[in-house]
């Protein structure tokens, strides 16, 4: 035990070994005192005799200024322990999920600066950077009125001219990773995630430190809050989907990267380097920081993406669809909160939703000039009749799909439930949203591994006003998405994202948005 760690120093002497039938081995030791004569001689005995200068006079001023010195040490150790505390945003660690109005994704509120502002981010595991509209130069429309949602307030901008704790994260700081548009070293890091394969959707402006309020909930103990330093991104220029409303306040990115908020908190020793995100069957769910699940859950490793872990890639053995478990089935999947529904290699794919069509034995359509092919009529079948949809990973450790479907209802009155899968030519697969439905995710960065445990998403104990009231009764939240909604990009290494939202107006009809899933990843590893 350090002698500058404890207010008494444990000399361990063997006093006595002695074996008896009955006792067996007998150990005792003796304790020192750290600033005891006898642990003086002993500092003497291994230093020298200057060791012996530096020893304070006991019950002398300086004696007790070393305890008190020594205590508060202990203290700050102590602090060490709120890493295994869980964080969630500190108006409430809700996920809220509006359907097609924003874009098929989940969000929550986060207060940012000093005073604090609100923002209603959108949740993306698939990217690294938080990023808020920001002294807006072109970014989208930010007053209640213009989403079909109801909200007891505006959405907001961020400025960090007003915010006391905001400060410009510098060309030469190590989290700069765009320094080379720097003309110098100390001139505000700039940003820009640009897609111009994806209908030129991008965001840019200049990264900045601020704070990201924060709360808590242990056990027995109550809410405490707290102020965390984090990067953000200010998203001055906003265009394509981001600019025609998705994500209109902004984004976090939840990836592995060291930018990222769940990196950011791990490093300042607030918690353990992982989040867990929860969908409630109801579309609604929760986000923790610093949450590594429960020991009983399953789990599986994250693989490296040529060598580097850029994002949360896992190896899926084989599936299953009912009793068949087919073989040589094994793909690469990205779990990422930010797709709304899941994408297999085409192959996997092909051979998943035949079996599905085989065993569903009922009639099936075809939607949206073939963009759904595998929908079936309600009256045709009952809903117990659907065959389970189940993922196989290393170690024996299953994830079975708890809804593979979802429902819309037909044109011509009926119910359609169409299966929510898509293929995609990339080499890699996406588990998205709808697959993790009904589970608490865990995504453990420090341990590099994925758990999952079957959840209704009420493990917390905060309860926070989320400021939103239902949809009216009278209009659905969640209609079919579109063809263009669902259209994804047919390049072999890069992620699709997440579906875009149908607009009454042709100039602000968007398609897919290409959130920042691989592209992170793309540009770290092209570095």
């Amino acid at each position: 035990m350090e002698c500058d760690r404890v207010a008494v120093l444990v000399v361990v002497v063997l006093l006595c070994c002695q074996f008896e039938a009955s006792a067996g081995l007998t150990f005792s030791s003796k304790l020192i005192h750290r600033f005891s004569d006898e642990a003086k001689s002993l500092s003497i005995s291994r230093k020298g005799n200057a060791s012996g200068d530096l020893w304070p006079e006991r019950n002398s001023f300086e004696y007790f200024q070393l305890l008190l010195g020594n205590d508060l040490k202990r203290q700050r150790m102590k602090l060490g322990s709120q890493k295994n505390q869980l964080l969630f945003p500190s108006q409430g660690s809700q996920a809220l999920f509006f359907g097609n109005e924003l874009d098929w994704l989940h969000y929550t509120w986060i207060d940012i600066g000093t005073p604090n502002v609100s923002f209603l981010v959108a949740l993306d595991a698939g990217s690294d950077l938080l990023w808020v509209p920001c002294d807006c130069i072109q970014c989208a429309p930010l007053s209640a009125s213009n989403y079909n949602i109801s909200l007891d307030r505006d959405l907001s901008e961020y400025s960090p001219s007003l915010s006391s704790t905001s400060r410009h994260l510098p060309c030469d700081h190590q989290l700069c990773e765009w320094s080379s548009n720097c003309k110098s070293p100390k001139d505000p890091c700039p940003y820009i995630f640009n897609y111009d394969d994806f209908e030129n959707t991008s965001s840019a402006g200049f990264l900045v430190e601020d704070i990201l309020h924060l709360a808590s909930v242990g056990d027995r103990t109550a809410r405490k809050m707290f102020q965390a330093p984090v990067v953000l991104g200010c998203g001055r220029k906003q265009s394509g989907s981001y600019f025609d409303g998705a994500a209109p306040d902004g984004v976090m990115g939840l990836g592995p990267g060291d930018i990222s908020v769940p990196s950011l908190l791990a490093k300042a020793g607030l918690i353990q380097n992982c989040f867990s995100l929860c969908f409630e069957e109801n579309d609604s769910g929760r986000i923790l920081f610093g949450d590594r699940g429960h020991a009983s859950q399953q789990s599986t490793p994250f693989l490296p993406i040529q060598g580097s872990y850029v994002a949360y890639c896992v190896g899926v053995e084989s599936y299953c669809v009912g009793n068949s478990c087919l073989k040589r089935s094994g793909f690469k999947a990205l779990v990422d909160s930010g797709s709304s529904f899941t994408y297999l290699p085409s192959e996997v794919y092909n051979e998943l939703v035949s079996e599905f069509d085989k065993q569903m034995n009922a009639q099936r359509f075809s939607l949206q000039e073939g963009l759904w092919d595998y929908c079936y009529n309600a009256s045709s079948r009952e809903l117990h009749n659907i065959p389970a949809i189940q993922l196989k990973f290393p170690r024996n450790q299953d994830f079975v799909v708890h809804d593979p479907t979802f429902s819309v209802s037909h044109h011509q009155g009926f119910t359609m439930y169409c299966l929510s899968l898509q293929p995609t030519d990339g080499s890699y697969g996406i588990i998205g949203q709808n697959f993790m439905t009904g589970y608490h995710m865990v995504f453990d960065i420090e341990n590099l591994k994925l758990g999952w445990s079957n959840s209704s998403c009420q493990d917390t104990s905060d309860s926070a006003d989320v400021h939103l009231a239902p949809p009216p009764n009278d209009k659905s939240p969640n209609p079919l998405p579109t063809n263009e909604q669902q259209s994804i990009p047919r390049t072999p290494s890069v992620a699709p994202a997440i579906a875009g939202r149908t607009s009454s107006e042709s100039s602000r009809a968007s398609l897919l948005i290409p959130f920042p899933h691989l592209m992170i990843s793309l540009l770290l590893l092209l570095r």
